[in-house]
């Protein structure tokens, strides 16, 4: 999404050494790719890593298998910052970006964007191989600001839930296969009450033929497989694997960002908003967030194991492995190819 693209944070485990795209790896002294295409080791190996875009398929460590559970959000005891987590997801719910910021605010959590900022990341510590995700929230407000609850895989398909802060009562929906820009794939479910002021039931229902996104219940679009197929790669240009569950308030009308993306996220931000004055910050209010999984019998969709891991780049359903392997790495010197080091 525009989110996943712009969203700045990378970590401050360790300098970046280097950028990586499909185009140009790691080197093998930082060899794992970040979801914010910077090389590295440690943190850069885990949640986000690219193994398309890193040394090796191996160089990103094993992602937590997909956990059903049911989170109330009225403490940050379940979340952690991305430096001080090492891949143990029976430890941690949550992880955040560096220079994110998660708050309490009647048994809720308040993801916020000072001023000038780039916003707070939220990221799930376990992975969804299919499944059904729901997040009651608020929304932020204002001209630019952006409020989202998406689904996005370390290969970069993505399923998503976007709000524009001068657009209350719409959420617009989309979906990626793999990062490519698709524009016509967004779809609108209008008619909402305040999403500002108002909580509401956001969920995504993800199976290997259909993606349905709800609002309180109600479908109010749904993509099928079968309408994804591209005759030119010869793809099914479909959302198929593992995801971690992110939310997150971000900038979309900051000045250093396209006019493209300044206008869809409703013009330039307003640093000096109502709800910064007030309280120092934008902010999206975050009660729950309930994972259930797909628990297919074989693959696609399993969660028998512990880990998912890819075994090709082609970076397709078809290429994942639900495994043993370990999601722990011993130290933030280690990575996938070393999981001890340090």
């Amino acid at each position: 999404s525009l989110g996943a693209a712009l969203l700045l944070g990378a970590s401050s485990v360790l300098a970046a050494q280097a950028t990586c795209s499909l185009d140009s790896k790691c080197p093998e002294d930082t060899p794992c790719c970040s979801q914010y295409g910077e090389c590295g080791v440690g943190a850069y190996c885990l949640g986000g890593c690219d193994p398309r875009m890193s040394f090796s398929l191996d160089s990103c460590a094993p992602e937590p298998q997909c956990v059903s559970k049911s989170m109330t959000l009225d403490s940050t005891d379940t979340i952690v910052s991305e430096d001080k987590y090492l891949g143990n997801s029976s430890e941690y719910d949550w992880v955040y970006s560096d220079g994110s910021q998660v708050l309490t605010y009647n048994d809720n959590i308040l993801l916020t964007m000072p001023a000038n900022s780039s916003g707070t990341v939220l990221a799930s510590t376990v992975y969804m191989w299919y499944g059904n995700v729901k997040a009651t929230l608020k929304t932020s407000r204002g001209a630019g600001v952006v409020s989202a609850f998406i689904l996005l895989s370390d290969v970069k398909d993505e399923i998503d839930f976007e709000f524009i802060g001068v657009d209350l009562a719409t959420a617009q929906t989309n979906y990626y296969f793999q990062a490519l820009p698709v524009y016509t794939n967004s779809k609108n479910i209008t008619d909402l009450s305040d999403t500002y002021s108002n909580f509401h039931t956001y969920e995504i229902d993800w199976t290997p033929d259909t993606v349905t996104w709800l609002v309180d219940g109600v479908a109010g679009r749904t993509l099928k497989r079968t309408d994804t197929w591209n005759d030119t790669t010869q793809n099914w240009d479909y959302p198929q694997t593992p995801s971690r569950v992110q939310l997150s308030i971000w900038p979309g009308g900051a000045s250093d960002n396209s006019i493209y993306t300044i206008d869809w996220a409703g013009g330039a931000i307003d640093w000096d908003s109502a709800d910064i004055q007030q309280y120092g910050y934008d902010f999206v209010t975050v009660q729950s967030v309930e994972i259930s999984c797909y628990n297919a019998t074989s693959a696609p969709g399993t969660n028998d194991a512990e880990s998912y891991y890819y075994i090709n780049d082609a970076g397709t359903n078809n290429t994942v492995v639900n495994g043993q392997n370990s999601t722990v790495l011993a130290s933030f010197e280690a990575t996938g190819t070393d999981m001890d080091a340090g």
